[in-house]
């Protein structure tokens, strides 16, 4: 029997038929079938089963010997992505995306303990078919898996999997753009060839590498028609091991099932805008399947069937293989406006001229940037009619309400003035404005949208609220992200959103309160953590309370080492000799539960043991990163030495302040010691806990 696929990917449609002469199968076998394989060219190959291209003498041939269980079409899969013109500027600063914002991802930590693998097209980790390494991700946690059938998991095969994988978990860092789960351990699988697309025997194999590279998470952006067992059968495996699957919905804005999406084992997720509205390409297939014929006719309803889920997919920022996208950006009388770029490149401001729909040349619009509407004429047309009245830049504005920012296609223009396209609903702040500025040009960041997307957001966000509550299962966090989903759409479960937009904090509150199993039973309060920060000046001392609990502390008590204690949170206390003491912090929370620290304190009246420099140590965090304020008064050289763990970290003036900012997240704590440069004069040792 010959299959034919048909799949959307980017804004083309492939129609990809089988070869008349052969036909890519999966042959399942026994313990016997071992000999199944001989004489075939074995493209891939998994436990009980091997993919071959076989014609029709070949298929009856394998049929008929021992071993021989199964044989089915091994059909293709493709990217799910509708490829865009870029938009945004990402290169002088760090960026969030919308959907972090939108998916509470920004109110959330990652702490220690997952690795997500993203079965796609690679990823950036130097030159590819695209572009070269980008730089925005921990690259000493991320791992992959190479084949010879689509070359280093780390060369690209196109952009789609680096943006994938920036969704996911782009560094948080200071620059670019940041995941959902900023800095997760990834495991990259490349499973598109040179022309686009693998096999559903391709995603059984990863799916077993992605165990084997340590993943407990799986995202796939990618999709095609066509059931197949042995796919199935490999994320039945991964979940029922105690992982969480999720897979694109598909682009084509239709009510058919798109697999792997559509196995019970794995999460469908469809895509959102940034207004809570679902993305018109969404495909949004029933929860109900029905197979089987006549008598034999079966109907099931199940969550895994259709749309669990959705997040942010259209428009999307993220990572590309670096020089890859082209990005644009647009102020309007300075507010900046959402916008996509063209081919057309470069920089310009000026003031503004309306030219309505731009049908004809305009004088009124020399030296000016033109401001166009869309409609009856082409894109390449208004251009060049702005180009030849003079123009020095075009903004394009759709007269669509919800699509979004336009991305044209301008061939055919002639003039190589920059323009870019906007969105209907700025249209009144931008035909109202006075003075614009348009950039546009290379950049390793750009837009995409698709569920393809969407997927690794959600991905992020499971990752993200799992690694809060590492005692659950895959199934329990899928089951968690559905049920603290921000209803959008008709009332409850709708076959377009499934049960809402994921929400990161709303789900981790919910496994705070209920547990993993969903009866309030677990997890159990957490133990407080304690910890204290100290300054000395001559005998006496400052000691500030920097423990933690999820609950909060109810009572503390101080042993300072002299025969002198105290029960206040932050007390102070006056030595009687100079000398070396053990101060001990014991704290209780609301539980009962208890936990100690103790550190060393030396005072002294004189002499270089550090008594003239006092330091107060001062720990927060910004986006989640750890920060320190450092102060200090006493020391009398022009420049002191900064110390972090018995490590010199920076020289700096002796000006009584510093702030040590790490890219550091999640549970630590730093010792500080300020001292004379170049000496041993220096503070006593000053502790921060996070």
């Amino acid at each position: 029997m010959s299959f034919k696929v048909k799949m959307a990917c980017a804004a083309t449609l492939l129609a990809l038929g089988s070869a008349a002469h052969a036909e890519r199968v999966i042959v399942s076998y026994d313990s016997n079938g071992q000999g199944l394989k001989k004489g075939h060219q074995v493209k891939v190959e998994g436990n009980g089963w091997f993919a071959a291209e076989l014609d029709e003498k070949g298929k009856s041939a394998i049929r008929g010997k021992k071993g021989f269980k199964s044989m089915e079409a091994d059909h293709k899969r493709f990217p799910l992505a509708i490829y865009n013109d870029d938009a945004g500027d990402p290169s002088t600063q760090q960026l969030t995306p919308y959907a972090i914002y939108q998916s509470q991802a920004d109110q959330l930590s990652l702490m220690p303990g997952q690795k997500v693998c993203v079965i796609d097209s690679g990823i950036a980790g130097g030159n590819g078919e695209t572009g070269g390494k980008n730089f925005d991700f921990d690259w000493s946690v991320i791992t992959g898996t190479s084949n010879s059938g689509t070359g280093d998991w780390f060369t690209d095969g196109g952009p789609h999997g680096t943006h994938v994988a920036g969704t996911v978990g782009a560094a948080d860092n200071g620059f670019g753009v940041v995941g959902m789960a900023p800095g997760v351990p990834m495991h990259i699988i490349k499973v598109f060839n040179a022309s686009g697309w693998g096999y559903s025997s391709d995603l059984a194999f990863a799916a077993e590498k992605c165990t084997e590279g340590g993943a407990n998470i799986i995202t796939m952006s990618l999709g095609g028609g066509g059931a197949n067992s042995t796919e199935e059968n490999a994320f039945n495996t991964f979940t029922n091991n105690g992982g969480l699957v999720l897979a694109a919905a598909g682009n084509d804005g239709n009510n058919v099932r798109s697999y792997p999406a559509g196995y019970k084992s794995v999460m469908m997720i469809g895509a959102n805008d940034g207004n809570n509205n679902i993305a018109s390409f969404s495909q949004f297939p029933s929860n109900t399947k029905t197979s089987g014929r006549g008598g034999n006719k079966t109907t099931e309803t199940h969550d895994g069937y259709g749309v669990e889920i959705t997040a942010g997919g259209v428009d999307t920022l993220s990572t590309y293989p670096a020089g890859s996208a082209t990005i644009a950006s647009l102020t309007v009388d300075g507010v900046g406006v959402p916008t996509a770029a063209t081919d057309n490149t470069g920089s310009v401001s000026g003031s503004t001229y309306f030219m309505g729909t731009g049908e004809a040349v305009d004088s009124g619009a020399n030296g000016k940037i033109c401001v166009i509407d869309r409609g009856n004429i082409s894109f390449a047309d208004k251009i060049n009619n702005c180009g030849d009245s003079g123009g020095i830049g075009a903004v394009v504005i759709n007269n669509v309400a919800g699509e979004g920012v336009i991305y044209m296609d301008i061939t055919g223009v002639t003039t190589n003035i920059p323009a870019v396209g906007t969105a209907y609903e700025d249209r009144s702040a931008i035909v109202g404005a006075s003075n614009a500025s348009i950039s546009s040009g290379p950049s390793d960041y750009g837009y995409m949208s698709g569920t393809s997307m969407a997927t690794p957001g959600a991905a992020g966000v499971a990752a993200l609220v799992w690694s809060n509550f590492p005692s659950c299962t895959g199934t329990e966090i899928r089951e968690a992200l559905k049920a603290t989903a921000e209803d959008q759409g008709d009332p409850g479960r709708d076959d377009y959103f499934g049960y809402g937009i994921v929400k990161a904090k709303n789900a981790y509150d919910y496994l705070s309160a209920n547990g993993c199993a969903g009866g309030g039973t677990d997890p159990v309060d957490s133990s407080p953590v304690a910890g204290f920060d100290y300054s000395c000046t001559d005998l006496s001392c400052s000691f500030t309370d920097t423990s933690s609990d999820d609950n909060g502390i109810a009572s503390y008590s101080w042993n300072f080492g002299d025969g002198n204690s105290s029960t206040a949170a932050n007390p102070g206390h006056t030595y009687g000799a100079d000398g070396s003491y053990t101060v001990t912090l014991t704290v209780t929370d609301t539980a009962g539960q208890t936990d100690s620290s103790s550190q060393t304190v030396t005072v002294s009246t004189g002499g270089d043991t550090g008594g003239d420099i006092s330091l107060t140590a001062t720990g927060y965090k910004v986006k989640g990163r750890h920060s320190v304020d450092l102060t200090w008064s006493g020391a009398s050289s022009t420049s002191v030495d900064v110390y972090r763990d018995g490590s010199l970290i920076a020289t700096t003036a002796n000006d009584g302040a510093y702030t040590d900012s790490t890219n550091n997240r999640g549970g630590a704590v730093y010792n500080y010691q300020i001292c004379e440069a170049g000496t041993s004069t220096c503070s006593s040792e000053v502790s921060v806990v996070f």
